[in-house]
């Protein structure tokens, strides 16, 4: 499948063969936004914790969406890098990834709304307002490069700019 680099089944990438890397995974498009989530992530969910966030409901969801989607993004992100996806080649990979990034951006969505609204100005910790501030901007970035990896998610599902002949022959 044509965007997602290791998906070509060759000889190293047997289901016999140990896990190696894929350098020119970190070099794509869906490599780089999964380098990006992360980090991106990382930071709205430290920023959260390190305010006194367990007094207001909306950010535990805020929380919850963060961490939990954090941990499927390196988890990913560690198939990839480590050609896992080589290994279980019944399961279709790139449609996978695709509505696993569809499903990110709106649960994004609703955590960047839910983060942004529940910012209070008038807080009387200035530093929570900071971080709660700084923490909704964050949250928008990982949301924008979520919905960009469902994009490339979604041609390399597609099977875009590959040529249709050989991207169906496959050696199991």
């Amino acid at each position: 499948m044509a965007g997602l680099p290791g998906t070509a089944r060759t000889r190293s990438g047997s289901p016999d063969s140990a896990a190696a890397l894929d350098g020119a995974f970190l070099c794509s498009p869906l490599g780089g936004l999964m380098v990006a989530q992360a980090v991106l992530g990382l930071l709205v969910w430290a920023l959260i914790a390190d305010t006194t966030y367990y007094l207001h409901a909306a950010y535990s969801w805020v929380m919850f969406v963060s961490i939990f989607l954090w941990i499927v993004t390196v988890l990913f992100f560690m198939t990839y890098l480590l050609q896992l996806q080589l290994k279980f080649y019944v399961i279709p990979w790139p449609l996978v990834l695709m509505i696993f990034n569809a499903a990110a951006t709106i649960l994004y969505v609703t955590a960047f709304v839910t983060c942004a609204a529940a910012v209070q100005p008038t807080s009387w910790r200035q530093w929570d307002y900071n971080r709660r501030a700084a923490a909704s901007f964050f949250a928008c970035l990982t949301m924008i490069t979520y919905g960009v990896s469902t994009f490339f998610s979604f041609r390399a599902w597609k099977g875009f700019g590959s040529n249709a002949a050989t991207s169906q022959v496959t050696d199991h």
